[in-house]
């Protein structure tokens, strides 16, 4: 339970890219709150993404502005450099992930403990997701696969979002069936993706706000960083 609430709704977003400053100033237009999974090695680096057939801007943010960026949000790990980490041995995990940790804590003047996968696809498995667990200050990590479900789950080091929201339509439809809800245990709406994709035809700013204004300011629902939400 969240400050007497049964229902909580986050958001986390990967990559730290720039468009990441538009995204913020949405969910804080609409009072909500999300976790920005970063890679601490790359930050200030300026590259080009293709995705959804589109080639996007992926310029990362400034390490020197990290910590005025997520101002009132929550800053995340997602390893140094972003390599698919069920290819590395146990040691390399760890130092990817804890150098990260430690980089970012010292940015934004918190200890960081929450985690998202990098990498598509298979990106996680039991033996990643032990390693983290037992040499790593993180306290809970978030794979890409949807769950499509608001229950709450007992494997923190494989948490599953509730949807990606390139899912649009099916973002949309849950979001209308978790503010219906009346439940009488804690249920959890988590809506993850990376915020360049909304220079795609994926899921567009206009969309994304419109989901925000749907989601937001419900009497009934905490809306929390993903901490604020995973570890109450």
């Amino acid at each position: 339970m969240w400050d007497g609430k049964l229902k909580a709704v986050t958001f986390s977003f990967d990559d730290g890219v720039t468009q990441d400053k538009r995204l913020i100033e949405i969910l804080n237009k609409y009072n909500l709150k999300g976790t920005f999974n970063l890679n601490s090695s790359l930050l200030g680096i300026k590259s080009e993404h293709t995705t959804y057939g589109k080639t996007v801007r992926h310029d990362k943010v400034l390490a020197c502005e990290v910590q005025k960026i997520y101002q009132g949000h929550e800053v995340a790990v997602h390893t140094l450099t972003h390599p698919l980490l069920p290819s590395l041995d146990d040691k390399t995990i760890t130092w990817q992930v804890e150098e990260d940790r430690k980089t970012l804590s010292n940015l934004v003047g918190y200890d960081v403990k929450a985690m998202a996968y990098p990498c598509g696809g298979v990106n996680n498995d039991d033996r990643v997701a032990e390693v983290v667990k037992n040499t790593t200050g993180v306290k809970f990590s978030r794979t890409i696969t949807s769950s499509h479900s608001f229950d709450l789950q007992s494997n923190m080091y494989r948490f599953n979002p509730t949807v990606y929201y390139v899912e649009k339509e099916k973002m949309v439809s849950l979001a209308k069936e978790f503010l219906s809800l009346n439940p009488t245990e804690p249920k959890i709406f988590y809506i993850w993706g990376h915020s360049y994709e909304m220079d795609t035809d994926a899921i567009t700013w206009e969309e994304f706000e419109e989901f925000c204004k749907l989601i937001s300011n419900e009497n009934d629902i905490f809306y929390g960083t993903n901490s604020e939400v995973l570890l109450k």
